[in-house]
């Protein structure tokens, strides 16, 4: 069974970086795509980063030009690097990851916790 671990939450000042890492655990790293997703208290769950197996990447239109996803298949694992961060980007964040390209997000993370507050 596919077990997804978030881990590199914490609480930063407005115009900080995070890294967080996602590791698969019970699957090679072959999803056919990955991503972050985020919520925050009082909101929906919102896309912000997705990466395909070939590399292919997209991003919420908030986080273009500060956040960068990437994936290493042989570590098993997914990162989202988050730079000049914002409080609007306090919120849970998910690791997520999809089998073909016509299935939904069927694998989900518990989520980790990312905090931006002076």
């Amino acid at each position: 069974q596919v077990q997804l671990v978030e881990s590199g939450g914490d609480l930063v000042q407005p115009g900080g970086s995070l890294r967080l890492s996602c590791v698969a655990h019970g699957s090679p790293f072959s999803f056919y795509a990955t991503a972050w997703y985020r919520q925050a208290p009082g909101k929906q769950r919102e896309l912000v980063a997705s990466i395909t197996s070939s590399g292919s990447s997209n991003y919420a239109n908030s986080v273009k030009g500060r956040f960068t996803i990437s994936r290493d298949n042989a570590k098993n694992s997914m990162y989202l690097q988050m730079n000049s961060l914002k409080p609007e980007d306090t919120a849970v964040y998910y690791c997520s990851a999809k089998d073909t390209l016509y299935s939904s997000y069927d694998y989900w993370g518990r989520g980790t916790q990312v905090t931006v507050s002076s």
